[in-house]
C-alpha cells in the first residue's frame, strides 16, 4: 500500500496532545501547521518539538470566526490527506476542505462533533461543514448516535476518543500502593474526596462542599481535597469556613506532576466534578479512581462517556445536592473488594479506548480504509 502524505491543520497544539501528535509524525510521516493562540488560556507544547512541525499559523478572530493565517503553506498539491479540526468557526478550515474537494484530497475531521445543545441554524451549518470532509473522527459513540440522528452516514465516521500520555501514566499506575498522603495531613482516617482540575465557578465546587457539609450533619464526615489552580477567584478559603469544614478541606492549588497526582487519585474513594469534566475523567481512571459528575451530558466533555454506572464512577442529577450526597455516599462506603474491582475495570476502559495506540488505531483506519 502506497504511503500517505498527510498534513494536520488545528487551531492549538495543547501539551496533553503531544504524545499522540508525536505517534502521528514518527509513525504516519504526519506534517502539523499549528495555530498560536485560542482565547481561553491553554497550556501548550514547544512545537519544534514535534517531528513533521512545518509552521505556526496565527490566528485571527473576528468575533467567533477565526482565520488561520499562513495557512496557504499548507496547500501543496504533494499531500494526499488533510486532517482537521472539526470547527466550523473556523473560516480557513472551509477554504481548506473546498481546495481540498477541487483537488480530489482526502479530508478528515478530528472533531466534537454534536453536543445535543446546538441551535437548528448550528445545526444546519454543521451538517454543511461535516458534508466536505470525507471521514469524521468522533470523540464520542454519543455523539454519533446524535450525528446520525441528522442525516450523517454512520459509515462515514469514527469514535478516535481522547487521550493523555498514556504510556507513561500506565508505567506510573504499576507503582502505585496505598499511602499515608491523606491521614498525614488531615489527621484522621476520614474518606476522602478529590476534585481536581480549574477551580471556576462553572465546576460547581460550591455544590461538593454542601453535599460534604450535609453529610457530615448526617453523621458522615469527610475529607475533601481541592486540587487546581483558582480561575474566577471563588474564593475557597471562605467557602469552606463558611461550610465549617476548614479542618477537613485542603486547598491543595496547583499540581502538574503526575506521580504526585497519581498518588492523590489512587488513595481517593472517589473523584467529584458536579459541574462537569472532560479529560480529568481520563486521569483519575487512569489510576484506579471512580469518578462523580452530573448526568446533563449535553453539557459534558466526551469523556464523561467512559463512566460505567456503579463501575467506574455514578452519575448524579445535575444541580441536585440531594442526589449528589446519594452518589457519594455510595462511593466511600465500598469495602476493599470493590474498591479493587473498581480499579481494574478503570485500568481496562482506559487500555482498552483512552489510549494513544487505540488512537492511533482510528487514524490508520480512517486513512487507510
Amino acid at each position: 500500500m502506497k504511503k500517505k502524505r498527510i498534513c494536520m491543520i488545528t487551531n492549538i497544539g495543547p501539551h496533553y496532545r503531544y504524545p499522540i501528535f508525536s505517534l502521528m509524525g514518527e509513525q504516519l510521516g504526519c506534517h502539523f501547521f499549528l495555530g498560536d493562540r485560542i482565547r481561553e488560556a491553554l497550556h501548550i507544547f514547544p512545537y519544534d518539538r514535534l517531528k513533521g512541525f512545518r509552521l505556526t499559523l496565527r490566528n485571527r478572530y473576528g468575533g467567533k470566526f477565526f482565520w488561520q493565517q499562513g495557512v496557504g503553506h499548507a496547500l501543496r498539491p504533494s499531500y494526499d490527506c488533510y486532517i482537521l479540526d472539526g470547527e466550523p468557526y473556523n473560516v480557513s478550515s472551509w477554504v481548506v476542505l473546498l481546495v481540498a474537494k477541487l483537488l480530489h484530497k482526502q479530508t478528515i475531521g478530528w472533531t466534537h462533533g454534536w453536543y445535543g445543545r446546538e441551535t437548528r441554524i448550528k445545526r444546519w451549518v454543521k451538517r454543511c461543514y461535516f458534508a466536505l470532509h470525507s471521514h469524521l473522527l468522533v470523540y464520542s459513540e454519543r455523539a454519533i448516535k446524535l450525528m446520525q440522528a441528522e442525516g450523517i452516514a454512520p459509515h462515514k465516521m469514527s469514535c478516535i476518543a481522547n487521550s493523555l500520555d498514556s504510556d507513561r501514566l500506565k508505567a506510573i499506575r504499576a507503582t502505585l500502593n496505598p499511602t499515608t498522603v491523606y491521614s498525614s495531613h488531615f489527621h484522621n482516617t476520614l474518606p476522602t474526596l478529590i476534585y481536581c482540575g480549574r477551580v471556576q465557578r462553572s465546576k460547581r465546587i460550591d455544590l461538593l462542599l454542601e453535599a460534604v457539609r450535609n453529610l457530615r450533619e448526617e453523621g458522615m464526615p469527610l475529607n475533601v481535597v481541592i486540587v487546581g489552580p483558582e480561575i474566577d477567584k471563588e474564593d475557597l478559603v471562605n467557602g469552606v469556613a463558611e461550610a465549617g469544614l476548614t479542618d477537613y478541606v485542603w486547598l491543595y492549588g496547583p499540581c502538574y506532576d503526575d506521580n504526585t497526582l497519581a498518588s492523590l487519585y489512587y488513595n481517593a474513594h472517589a473523584c467529584v466534578s458536579p459541574g462537569g469534566v472532560g479529560l480529568t475523567v481520563i486521569h483519575a481512571l487512569s489510576f484506579g479512581c471512580p469518578v462523580i459528575t452530573h448526568d446533563n451530558l449535553a453539557e459534558q466533555g466526551p469523556e464523561a462517556e467512559a463512566i460505567t454506572e456503579n463501575l467506574t464512577g455514578s452519575l448524579f442529577e445535575q444541580g441536585n445536592v440531594d442526589d449528589l450526597k446519594v452518589c457519594i455516599r455510595k462511593w466511600v462506603t465500598v469495602d476493599e473488594e470493590k474498591r479493587r474491582h473498581t480499579r481494574e475495570a478503570a485500568y481496562r476502559e482506559i487500555d482498552s479506548k483512552w489510549n494513544v495506540h487505540y488512537q492511533l488505531r482510528m487514524l490508520n483506519k480512517a486513512i487507510y480504509g
